[in-house]
């Protein structure tokens, strides 16, 4: 299949009339095609097709379609219907009014072809390269990012469920691949178990007897695999990827105990980075955050947030549920500066700045990252001798204390977390004989000070930053990060950002691609309509809630 030309780009004056008396006063599509103007063209995906072959739909107008898909929220059915029957989709898309469109199916075969070329974020960029030649996108000034969790597109399994769906989930691959010798090696008990969706058997409530089903079901997953590595199954069954799912969670959840198959303790199964949570889903991980329990994935949006111009979304990244917020400032800034849209100041929550991630955004891309930093837990971080009332001296390697008594060894190492950090440790006959010892140290016991410090840059970091902190000029600069929870709102509200659509991190992460773009342009035809941003929603009882009295008391 290789590109068809799409013609000139100019809208047929056929569609323009009928489009200017349908919509006199516009809609989202004509309104976006009058502004930005051709948002995609075909070299830009040319890559995706061979050059010979049967001719495809125009690219550029396939993913300007799937824009407009994730902004009005439709399947692919309605998405094809409305580039036939719609006249301001034609009108965005520059079709002549005959034109049949497409069949529904060309969108998924498309998302396949982004997919496979990690391709997805040229749809976003698309409308970040049109929005600056319009003057609509200021990159260079302040920029916030959240995060938030998006549960897989499979349902969610209990243990017995999850086990007892991966392996009929083998089975019936098996019974497609090689249905005679799955006859011959089938258990009798097989068929009634196994024959129907998990959800629809009645698993015992007794807590012995659903040990019992699971044991059985451990055991029956056994046969299966050992029949199916024997040296007389047919070639080829234990590279299928279901019975490749089927082994992984086997090794994750049993294990062999005399000869008896056994379900492991959760202290010896393998951290959630890499347990698998359903069968149909191979990449979701299982998460947790405060009270929140998911499957899935999770997704980071960031956006400029100036004044005068549209809040426009600038990256979007999107991890399985397990990666922490504090790993992602550093890829992040990677990313934007791949882009040339990197601000000078970045807004974040608690959960992603820490000294390392601070000190590189600055050092490596010129961005200062704004966030609280984690709370001070050294032990004696109050009194005369807390950490910071001790005097550094960094070339000399050197850190005196209150009383005028320098430390006898500074040494590099790594923290329980495989962090750098410099273990400063003090002379125990200086420290005994000092009458503050108890007052200095933590333990009763201690014969001497010793002091926890992060490398030279990053303590600086974290020392300016602390105190910056605590003004009431940050904290009122901090407010602007607020604002990107509407962005999730809105995400999830108008595209469905909390599920993903798809199976698998790839085709969720392109999910997501097509969610940020398809938020700008609605931003960008609100700017356009001067729609005024959405107020925070307060409840008529909230509103009620006294005032919290200050400090000084009622002035």
């Amino acid at each position: 299949m290789s590109v068809q030309p799409s013609g000139s780009g100019e809208i047929p004056a056929a569609t323009v009339r009928v489009a200017r008396a349908a919509f006199p006063k516009g809609s989202l599509a004509i309104r976006v095609r009058d502004e930005l103007g051709p948002l995609f063209t075909d070299e830009e995906f040319g890559d995706l097709f061979p050059a010979r072959g049967r001719p495809a739909w125009s690219p550029g107008r396939l993913a300007l379609v799937l824009v407009l898909q994730f902004v009005e929220g439709l399947t692919d059915r309605q998405a094809a219907e409305a580039v036939r029957a719609r006249i301001d989709f034609k009108y965005a898309l520059a079709l002549e009014l005959a034109d049949p469109g497409f069949d529904f199916s060309v969108l998924s075969e498309f998302r396949d072809r982004l997919v496979e070329a990690e391709a997805g974020r040229r749809v976003l960029d698309g409308i970040l390269a049109a929005a600056r030649d319009r003057g609509l996108l200021k990159v260079a000034g302040r920029a916030r990012t959240d995060s938030t969790h998006v549960r897989s597109a499979a349902r969610e399994l209990c243990w017995l469920e999850m086990v007892a769906e991966t392996l009929r989930s083998a089975l019936n691959t098996l019974a497609q691949a090689a249905p005679d010798w799955l006859t011959e090696i089938a258990e009798p008990d097989w068929f009634r178990h196994y024959a129907t969706r998990a959800e629809d058997s009645r698993f015992p409530r007794a807590q012995a007897k659903r040990e019992e089903t699971g044991r059985r079901v451990g055991t029956d997953g056994m046969h299966l695999l050992a029949a199916v590595f024997s040296h007389r199954a047919p070639a080829g069954l234990r590279d299928l990827e279901q019975v490749q799912i089927l082994r992984q969670m086997w090794v994750q959840h049993f294990r062999l105990v005399g000869g008896e198959v056994r379900r492991r303790d959760p202290k010896d199964r393998p951290p959630g980075a890499t347990r698998l949570v359903t069968p149909y889903d191979p990449a979701a991980r299982g998460s947790k955050k405060r009270n929140i329990l998911w499957d899935g994935y999770k997704t980071h949006l960031t956006e400029t947030c100036e004044p005068d111009t549209p809040n426009l979304i600038t990256n979007v990244a999107t991890t399985d549920a397990t990666v922490p917020d504090s790993v992602m400032a550093g890829p992040i800034h990677t990313s934007l500066a791949a882009r040339d849209c990197l601000p000078g100041e970045h807004w974040v929550d608690a959960g992603y700045p820490n000294a390392a991630q601070v000190a590189a955004a600055h050092r490596d891309h010129g961005v200062t990252l704004h966030g609280p930093l984690a709370a001070d837990t050294n032990p004696q971080k109050h009194g005369p001798f807390r950490q910071d009332a001790f005097t550094l001296d960094w070339d000399r390697h050197q850190a005196t204390c209150p009383n005028g008594v320098t430390s006898t060894q500074w040494h590099p190492r790594h923290s329980q977390t495989g962090l750098p950090v410099i273990r400063v440790r003090f002379n125990p006959a200086d420290c005994r004989t000092c009458p503050d010892l108890r007052a200095c140290t933590s333990s009763p016991k201690a014969e001497r000070r010793e002091l926890t410090l992060q490398p030279r840059d990053e303590y600086a970091v974290v020392q300016a930053a602390r105190a910056e902190q605590q003004t009431d000029a940050w904290k009122d600069r901090y407010t602007i990060r607020a604002g990107v929870e509407g962005t999730i709102s809105q995400g999830i509200q108008r595209c469905g950002l909390r599920r993903s659509r798809y199976r698998g991190l790839a085709k969720t992460s392109l999910q997501h691609q097509l969610t940020g773009a398809a938020l700008n342009l609605a931003r960008i035809d609100a700017h356009l309509t001067h729609t005024p941003r959405a107020p925070t929603r307060t409840s008529h009882f909230a509103a009620l809630r006294p005032a919290e009295p200050t400090l000084g008391g009622a002035k």
